[in-house]
């Protein structure tokens, strides 16, 4: 499973829709595993990063079909975490190994996503901005976005396996990072398709990734301080013995 606690699950309104719970009674009459949806998932975030990458060797329409892709490649990502948690739960196919899945795909699928976008932005705007800073500030918050996208995750199951409740808050919660940044590549792939505009294709991406690293901290924050209160308010015991 891919963040879908069999307790505490994240709270999604899509999963209430027929369509996704009909895929994935499809899916589990086929015999495919929650788990390997959950690796799905991690082959459409390195997907995301090759049609990203693939995007700044090319120009105009291409270049543009390219970065759609990779938003594409995105959403396919979530719609495996959407998938996995139906089929393990609803579909009654969760094992005792669900929870490594849970995790652990998502913190590879991230920092591909994330760091890929960093470099497709440097490549957008390496030579084509008076700008010198920007291509390696492009990388940095590419780094850096997907560090704290793996930090959000950490201080959730942290404070989960100290006592307090599973907590997605945001601002930038998974599905929050990954709008953004599906938003990003999708406004670049007009500027490119339209205006065959590299820099501003590249700025575009480079601030995409400047709001969800800050995001991310933003959201490390909340969660901390959410399971701190939490925490502090359990009346305390004392062994005596």
């Amino acid at each position: 499973m891919n963040e879908e606690h069999l307790e505490g699950r994240r709270p999604l309104n899509v999963r209430k829709r027929s369509w996704p719970n009909r895929v994935a009674k499809s899916l589990a009459n086929s015999g495919i595993t929650p788990n390997q949806i959950s690796m799905t998932s991690v082959a459409f975030a390195a997907a995301c990063g090759l049609f990203a990458l693939g995007s700044t060797q090319a120009d105009g329409i291409v270049s543009a079909t390219l970065l759609i892709l990779a938003a594409a490649s995105i959403q396919m990502r979530l719609i495996c975490n959407l998938l996995d948690g139906i089929v393990a739960v609803e579909g009654g196919l969760g094992t005792a190994s669900g929870e490594l899945f849970n995790d652990i795909p998502d913190r590879v699928a991230d920092p591909l996503i994330l760091i890929s976008a960093g470099y497709c932005a440097e490549a957008f705007v390496a030579g084509d901005t008076s700008a010198t800073w920007l291509p390696a500030a492009s990388v940095t918050f590419g780094w850096l976005a997907g560090l704290f996208a793996v930090l959000t995750a950490y201080v959730r199951v942290l404070a989960v396996s100290i006592g307090s409740p599973a907590n997605f808050m945001g601002p930038m919660a998974k599905q929050h990072r990954m709008a953004m940044m599906t938003a990003g590549y999708a406004l670049a792939a007009v500027l490119m398709g339209v205006f065959s505009a590299r820099e501003f294709c590249g700025i575009v991406i480079t601030l995409t990734l400047v709001i969800i690293t800050l995001g991310c901290v933003l959201t490390c924050i909340r969660r901390s301080r959410a399971a701190f209160l939490h925490l502090e308010s359990k009346p305390q015991t004392r062994d005596d013995a």
